[in-house]
């Protein structure tokens, strides 16, 4: 599955200015210049999960978006967290919030047209500057048995939430189990791990009856704050949970800059690379094909990052601006309600979307994160360009028509070392495309 949109990049970031007032100073305007046309989102990926994750020096919020489909009285989360949770650490985020960080910051297909060869004989106006080059200059810018406590029930929305504390893990699961919850194989030996760390556990199940009453049909993304020293998020009783391995997105919004995990390697996605035309039609099946290629490569023990880029502004966007209320929202609370002075003005927000394939042989260890300073811009970028089908009568313009054939082949061997597909294939389709690798 994939998104469409399509958005004149030059145009992007005035657009950005009128609605949000949030427009980052620094980078020209026309620095794309392109036509934005496809993204990759979370909906490409079977049994992926969504977690936004801010924080702020110990501030942490935790915001759980599932892909679970299936009888809502079936769905419960448990989570270890760190401390005790008061009810006004818990709330509820719109799925449409989520949502829209997920398409702002998915990959994206941008596509461009050559000039006329010939034009700038004639004063035409100077050719576009490699937008590789301009990315590089943007802005750095107790119930039940008594060896478990309920220390606290809430009811928050569709949600019924307990917050539980043990010294045994066998006890936690005879009374998840004595309380309908389903707990797999394994999961008493992760549980032990963190009781170790004196952790308490979030405990939430959905309650039919209210959901029915709110008018819901789906289940909303569930939110939990609270102060830390350490800035992880745990992963492994997901890992219990699922047959074979699964996805999770994480958007982490922080204020400094890039986030990256310390226990494993995280690697930046390949990006800005041309690509034939045809995978316009084909977008989300080239991408879960470029995914798939980099998760084989890393042996399934990678971070993957997808986009990093401060909150103020993108080029091109493949999404519109989100607004200051709804990344507060998500956790991103230090943030001033009013926006900033100025047309270009970058915010005190910057996200990380990390994509990570898991399971429990290849991520032993919960994800151990860190804030870094690195305020570098960078996205899944993957681009079209649409030859020059003009006249183009001059010596400039038969030189160009000369380059085509191995431009075209450049691209396919590029799409076959992104993706794995066979090279007679991908040229095969290309021609049929009209990209000829022979000049007629």
């Amino acid at each position: 599955m994939q998104s469409w949109r399509r958005v004149n990049a030059c145009t992007v970031p005035a657009a950005v200015a009128m609605v949000a007032g949030l427009m980052l100073g620094g980078p020209a305007a026309s620095a794309f210049c392109g036509f934005y046309v496809a993204q990759a989102d979370a909906k490409l990926f079977n049994k992926a999960s969504k977690v936004v994750l801010a924080w702020d020096d110990g501030d942490t919020s935790v915001t759980m978006a599932s892909d679970y489909e299936g009888d809502p009285r079936q769905f419960a989360v448990v989570i270890p967290v760190p401390t005790f949770i008061e009810r006004k650490q818990i709330g509820i985020v719109e799925p449409k919030v989520v949502d829209h960080l997920d398409r702002y910051t998915a990959p994206r297909l941008v596509e461009y047209r050559d000039r006329d060869p010939c034009a700038q004989l004639y004063g035409a106006a100077a050719a576009m500057p490699a937008p590789a080059a301009m990315m590089s200059s943007a802005f750095r810018a107790t119930a039940g048995r008594s060896r478990v406590t309920v220390e606290a029930s809430y009811e928050v929305g569709e949600y019924d939430i307990e917050i539980l504390s043990t010294d045994e893990s066998d006890a936690l699961v005879d009374y998840l189990v004595e309380n309908k919850y389903r707990i797999p194989d394994g999961a008493q030996e992760v549980l032990g791990s963190y009781i170790k760390q004196k952790m308490r556990f979030f405990v939430a199940k959905v309650n039919l009856d209210r959901m029915e009453l709110g008018g819901g049909k789906f289940i909303r993304p569930l939110q939990v704050r609270y102060q830390t020293k350490k800035f992880m998020l745990p992963i492994r009783l997901g890992t219990v949970n699922a047959n074979g391995p699964q996805d999770l997105i994480v958007y982490a919004l922080t204020r400094k800059g890039r986030v990256e995990t310390t226990n494993y390697r995280t690697v930046k996605m390949p990006s800005n690379m041309d690509i034939p035309l045809y995978v316009k039609g084909d977008f989300g099946e080239f991408y879960k094909a470029l995914f798939d290629r980099q998760v084989e490569r890393e042996k399934m023990s990678a971070v993957f990052v997808e986009y990093a880029w401060n909150m103020g502004w993108c080029d091109p966007c493949a999404a519109d601006p989100i607004p200051l209320a709804d990344l507060q929202a998500l956790g991103a609370r230090w943030l001033d309600a009013a926006p900033a002075a100025g047309r270009f003005r970058p915010v005190e927000a910057y996200v990380t979307r990390l994509h990570v394939r898991y399971d429990q042989a290849h991520f032993p260890e919960d994800l151990q994160l860190q804030e870094t300073r690195d305020i570098s811009n960078f996205q899944g970028r993957y681009v079209l360009r649409h030859p020059f089908t003009g006249a183009a009568s001059c010596e400039a313009g038969e030189r160009y028509r000369q380059s085509l054939p191995a431009r075209f082949q450049k691209e396919a061997e590029t799409l076959a070392e992104l993706t794995g597909w066979g090279y007679r294939q991908i040229r095969a389709r290309m021609e049929t495309a009209g990209q000829a690798f022979e000049e007629k």
